[in-house]
């Protein structure tokens, strides 16, 4: 059995077994992924020193401009939490809801949640005025979260949510919204 097919196992077993097995592992994922995220930015910092990059944007620009697009990703991510509370479940997915979430913002995109961390990162990118946080690090952010959801996450949950997350999955974008597709239907 290949490493990717054991870890899928794990983490279906996890996300489906006790609730005090989930409970366990619902912590230690969620600060394993903050600290990923903040050691992407913390880098990016550093390499901007390093190698004397320009400053993005002058101050107090880069507030003007950071504010409304830290304010859109904690929204975001709050909207995301929320959908998922609500059924009980956390976007860690060790502790994923018992059944798929179609309502909120998961109607119009598959990973909201981490839409909402991209756009984050992108905003601190502004506030720090870091070169390489938005032409670098959040992009290579984005290509292994990508990476990760296509060979781990999404076979976890085809697995473990079967034909109803697979239409799911071909309806609804993995992380910006179509819509006009919506307004299409609506016609």
């Amino acid at each position: 059995m290949s490493l990717k097919a054991k870890w899928i196992n794990f983490l279906y077993k996890v996300a489906t077994g006790s609730k005090n097995v989930r409970n366990l592992f619902t912590p230690i994922g969620a600060t394993f992924y903050t600290l990923i995220t903040v050691l992407f930015v913390v880098i990016a910092l550093q390499v901007d020193n390093l190698f004397n990059l320009p400053k993005l944007l002058s101050t107090p620009l880069n507030v003007i401009v950071s504010i409304p697009i830290l304010s859109f990703a904690l929204f975001m991510m709050g909207w995301s939490l929320l959908s998922f509370l609500k059924v009980r479940g956390t976007p860690v997915p060790f502790n994923p809801p018992p059944k798929l979430v179609r309502s909120g913002p998961y109607a119009y995109v598959r990973n909201p949640m981490l839409t909402g961390i991209f756009i984050l990162l992108f905003g601190l990118g502004a506030l720090f005025r870091s070169l390489s946080l938005v032409f670098l690090f959040t992009p290579a952010f984005i290509a292994v979260n990508v990476w990760e959801l296509k060979t781990i996450e999404e076979p976890e949950l085809e697995k473990r949510l079967g034909g109803e997350y697979i239409q799911y999955k071909k309806s609804i974008p993995m992380f910006i919204p179509d819509l006009r597709a919506k307004s299409k239907k609506k016609m």
